[in-house]
């Protein structure tokens, strides 16, 4: 991205894959790339990380009413994100993806704050 102009890039992120915060998610932003995320679930291995555990308190400030759309709202509320590819074939799954788009998105001190709280877990 640093030689070439693109007009958009896709790659893995999510709250367990945060490595692109480092250098790609910062060189797409500079260079005015759209961003496109790519198992924003971890192909569903957050879901396992997260079983059974209740919503973190502040999951009501941004109108979270489950876990998908957590992992949603914390991928692309990152400025430099344009989209994100959750990928279900489950219409339930769609339903509850499809309430990430509604409400709320985290600030940059609730992003760190969710991604701490998801190291502990």
């Amino acid at each position: 991205m640093r030689r070439e102009r693109f007009d958009f890039v896709q790659f893995t992120y999510n709250l367990a894959e945060r490595e692109a915060e480092k250098r790609l998610l910062p060189a797409a932003g500079d260079r005015g790339a759209a961003v496109i995320v790519n198992r924003p679930f971890d192909g569903g291995g957050l879901f396992d990380t997260v079983k059974g555990k209740p919503l973190p308190g502040w999951a009501v400030d941004i109108d979270c009413a489950n876990w998908a759309q957590v992992f949603l709202k914390f991928v692309v509320s990152h400025p430099a994100v344009t989209c994100a590819i959750p990928a279900t074939t489950n219409p339930a799954h769609m339903r509850e993806n499809i309430g990430s788009l509604a409400g709320r998105l985290p600030d940059a001190a609730l992003r760190r704050r969710m991604a701490a709280d998801f190291d502990r877990l």
